[in-house]
């Protein structure tokens, strides 16, 4: 079979073998030496970044730190700096991989890996996606994601998923007239798996629900779907299993890191430890244990082209306590630190939690197609939602209900019901969102 997808790599420069040698050498080593491997190469990355980045030795001070957890944590403020300043001895623009997160953050910003490091990147994601039999090589992919709508950049995108031998769909509009003509596609075409943000996946089960189809009936092909990018919320999951009749497989993931968790065939979460270290932090930036919520700290443990040594990612989450070095299983994935609604009475509540909270009344029926919250004041909140009818005045009374027993009483919400909601350039729904300031 002739391998376009590898080959598209290589001859970007990318060394597979290589890194397809290393990984597979990684994955070889015994539970006994798994920690010694991690130590091992985190105390070289942080050599080398000391040694060869002068951004990253200013950082750090005069001296390695003598123990690990003393080293300070990097976040994306650290990086508002023209790339050329961030990068390592030996690296300059034209022989690294570069790209820029989305700014689903806050904090969008310019990116490099040198090329082992991204090639291992994708063996990683090579061997994730084969644990449910795909191959990029020859399963087709239905892709659910946005694309640029420039003329380069559409071309662009359209050309990498001839060589990713995937069929996009478009995100921006998910009308029933627009999933009508994705539905037909499975019809015809022989897709082997589906990807893309949740959001828009789960819209096209709803309207698989409605008219009481199951995918696999129509596209006997379909292995699984891999949802990324956004939350994936237990009663979704149940929902997409029903209407796709296939598994459903949780991606987390950072642009410029790598793949950090994948849903493997026994329902874990987990951990990449073969290129990452992840830790969880509490407010103090005290290394927590197993089982217990903080924030999410990851070091690129290959790229040697920019450091990311104890960056902290922005998002909150729990390592299970059965975790070890070799096998990490991700326990929870609580959502985005800046995802925080401050409450009039003090507390501080996680933004998804309205989400969830509303969610589990406003989709009883089945109207209500999707939505997203907004606090626009300390008391005030904005619920935009797509729906086949509007929303009761019991209905409402119900949500408001449930919130006040849920967080607390005294908030105000205004319902709007929209057309379509706003997504962002790449084609993301953020759920949440707080305006108000210094949250």
């Amino acid at each position: 079979m002739f391998h376009i997808f590898d080959l598209s790599l290589q001859l970007n420069g990318y060394p597979m073998k290589d890194a397809r040698r290393e990984f597979e050498k990684i994955q070889s080593l015994s539970q006994a030496e798994y920690e010694d491997y991690v130590i091992k190469r985190k105390n070289e990355i942080v050599a080398f970044h000391f040694k060869n980045n002068a951004s990253y030795k200013k950082l750090v001070g005069e001296t390695i730190p003598d123990a690990w957890h003393k080293l300070p944590i990097m976040t994306k403020r650290d990086f508002q700096k023209p790339l050329a300043e961030r990068l390592s001895n030996g690296y300059n623009l034209k022989n690294v991989y570069v790209n820029k997160t989305s700014g689903s953050s806050g904090d969008p910003f310019v990116f490099a890996k040198d090329k082992f490091s991204h090639a291992l990147t994708w063996v990683n994601i090579f061997n994730r996606f084969g644990w449910f039999g795909i191959d990029f090589n020859s399963s087709l992919q239905a892709r659910f994601y946005g694309i640029p709508l420039d003329f380069l950049g559409y071309k662009k995108e359209r050309f990498k998923d001839f060589l990713g031998h995937r069929y996009r769909f478009p995100i921006f509009d998910l009308s029933d007239k627009v999933l009508e003509t994705v539905l037909s596609k499975f019809k015809q075409k022989r897709f082997d798996y589906i990807n893309g943000y949740t959001s828009s996946i789960v819209l096209f089960a709803k309207f698989l629900e409605q008219k009481n189809i199951v995918l696999k009936t129509v596209c006997p092909t379909l292995k699984c779907c891999i949802v990324t990018s956004e939350m994936l919320f237990d009663d979704d999951k149940l929902l997409l299993e029903k209407q796709f009749g296939v598994s459903v497989v949780n991606e987390y993931g950072a642009s410029e890191l790598d793949l950090i968790a994948f849903q493997n065939p026994q329902g874990e979460w987990q951990v990449n430890s073969e290129t990452l270290l992840v830790e969880i932090v509490d407010e103090n930036d005290t290394v927590l244990p197993n089982g217990k919520e903080g924030r999410i700290v990851i070091t690129s443990l290959y790229n040697k082209a920019h450091p990311f040594i104890r960056y902290d990612i922005g998002d909150v989450g729990v390592l299970d306590e059965k975790s070890t070095f070799r096998k990490p299983i991700l326990k929870k994935l609580i959502g985005r630190t800046n995802d925080v609604a401050l409450l009039p009475s003090g507390k501080k509540s996680p933004g998804l939690t309205f989400y969830y909270v509303t969610k589990s009344i406003i989709e009883d029926d089945g109207n209500v197609k999707e939505f997203v919250i907004k606090q626009t004041k300390i008391d005030t909140f904005d619920i935009e939602y797509v729906s086949r009818i509007e929303l009761t005045s019991a209905q409402i009374k119900k949500i408001e209900k449930a919130i006040s027993t849920y967080l607390e009483s005294g908030l105000t919400f205004r319902f709007t019901r929209k057309e379509k909601l706003e997504r962002s350039k790449s084609g993301k729904l953020k759920q949440f969102v707080s305006i108000v300031n210094n949250l």
